[in-house]
Formats: C-alpha cells, sequence, structure tokens
C-alpha cells in the first residue's frame, strides 16, 4: 500500500526512538515541572504540530534542499539554538512562586507553551533530516505515491511521538504539585529549567552535526 514496505519495523524504529531522551523530552519535562500539565500538555501537542510540519516538508523534498544545503542547515540550527536560549532565559528571569500566577496568566503561558512547542520542534534542523533519513527506507524506490507514503509514515511517527510526549507531560506534571507551597522550591525549579533550556540552546548551536 502506497509503496511502503516493512510497516511493522517503521513503527517499532519510531516507538524507540520516541523513547530516547532527546530535546524535545527535556523541553516538555522543563516546561511540565515548571508551569504544570497544561503548558505541559500544550508544549507536547505543540511538538506534535511541529512533527506534522516536518513530514509536509519531507513529502514536498523541501528537507531535502536542507540537507543538501550547508548555510540554509546552519543558519536553522543557530535559529533554533538562539529560539531555546531565549526561553530558558526567560524563565530563569521569571521564575516565581506558583500561588502568584493569575488566571489570565497561566492562559496565556498554555498557548505560549504550545507556540514555543512548535518553533522549538520546527526550528531543529535535525528532526527534518531524521525525517529524510529514515522514512525513505520503508518506501520503495518505483512507489508511484512517495508523497502519500511520506505522509502515512510521518502520521505514524507523529501519533506515537504524541502519546508518548502527553504521557511524559502528565507525569511531569503532577510532579509540580510538590512545590506549590514551597517558593523557594519553585524557584529552584523553574531556574533548573531554564538553565537546561539555555545548555540545550547552546549545545545545538555549536554542535557539528
Amino acid at each position: 500500500m502506497l509503496g511502503i514496505h516493512d510497516y511493522w519495523l517503521f513503527v517499532v524504529t519510531g516507538v524507540v526512538l520516541n523513547l530516547t531522551p532527546g530535546q524535545d523530552t527535556f523541553y516538555i519535562l522543563g516546561r511540565s515541572v515548571a508551569e504544570g500539565t497544561r503548558s505541559g500538555v500544550a508544549s507536547a501537542l505543540g511538538i506534535s504540530v511541529g512533527s506534522l510540519l516536518h513530514t509536509a516538508m519531507a513529502a514536498l523534498g523541501l528537507s531535502a534542499v536542507l540537507a543538501a544545503s550547508a548555510s540554509a542547515f546552519t543558519v536553522v540550527k543557530r535559529l533554533g539554538g538562539a529560539y531555546l536560549i531565549y526561553l530558558g532565559a526567560r524563565m530563569l528571569i521569571s521564575a516565581q512562586p506558583a500561588e502568584l500566577a493569575l488566571p489570565q496568566a497561566q492562559r496565556a503561558g498554555v498557548l505560549g507553551a504550545f507556540r514555543d512547542g512548535v518553533l522549538t520542534n520546527v526550528l531543529n534542523p535535525k528532526v527534518a533530516l531524521f525525517f529524510l533519513a529514515l522514512m525513505p527506507q520503508f518506501i520503495a524506490p518505483s512507489s508511484n505515491t512517495k508523497i502519500g507514503a511520506f505522509v502515512a509514515l510521518g502520521l505514524t511517527f507523529v501519533a506515537t511521538g504524541t502519546v508518548w510526549c502527553l504521557i511524559l507531560a502528565i507525569s511531569a506534571g503532577k510532579l509540580r504539585g510538590l512545590f506549590v507551597r514551597n517558593p523557594l522550591g519553585w524557584r529552584v525549579v523553574s531556574r533548573a529549567a531554564g538553565g537546561l533550556f539555555v545548555l540545550l540552546g547552546l549545545r545545538l548551536a555549536v554542535s557539528r552535526q
């Protein structure tokens, strides 16, 4: 169907890769613990939307341009790193006890978490290269429906990844309750999460691969 072969192996490979801790995993964990389950879930859904955009890019061949152009790869990589550093710096500066948050700020935080999740994923060129490198291995060269095959495989990967990300977000969000009545602990967690984002951004920006 659609020229896809060894579909079961693709599913297993995707699940294993989703379970492997990476930039998206740490982003969701940090946001969930620092801001709560709602922001964590919003972050996870944002990551999923970003993955859908990467699926579309791979299907349309835009990822091939990124893979072939060293300068384009470098630009996107540095933009992604700079954005993560910005997120981390913002958390380091604005860390405050949970009980001071207002409903309006919480709603803005959920929307912001979703937006940041999308941008964090989209601005990671390694995700685009992953889609381009993995999915063609499971599509027959003679297939006349390669775009459909890319979309089908991409949606499969996003579906399994979304389930795992939501599990992470909900589990990590429950830990936040331990800090609600402890302002000092709240500040420590928020700043630790911010510091993690800064380190991830620096790592992405200076990475040569």
